[in-house]
């Protein structure tokens, strides 16, 4: 069994940065994909950025030049850093393990204007 639990929300303004971190049990941690995703009120789950076992990463369009997906296997955790946030970055962020095998709880981003 495999629990994922997020940190690191919180509420910022347009234009600050945040650090998400998804700290991971048990021991499959580093042969698997992890995943950021996020979900606004009223909107489905998106894919925010990647990061494969071998480090390599995608993001979504909306985040590139902005956010960062690094993973220390170490630690079994796996970070987002979030630069430049705007308003529209305001979600639930949750981590994933193995594209949608294990999820985190969620925490919430809100970026005021």
């Amino acid at each position: 069994q495999v629990q994922l639990v997020e940190s690191g929300g919180g509420l910022v303004q347009a234009g600050e940065s945040l650090r998400l971190s998804c700290a991971a049990s048990g021991s499959i941690f580093s042969i698997y994909a992890m995943g950021w995703y996020r979900q606004a009120p009223g909107q489905q789950r998106e894919l925010v950025a990647h990061i494969t076992n071998d480090y390599r990463t995608n993001y979504a369009d909306s985040v590139k030049g902005r956010f960062t997906i690094s993973r220390d296997n170490a630690k079994k955790t796996v970070y987002l850093q979030m630069n430049s946030l705007k308003p529209e970055d305001t979600a639930v962020y949750y981590c994933s393990l193995g594209a949608g095998l294990y999820w985190g709880q969620g925490t919430q981003v809100t970026v005021s204007s």
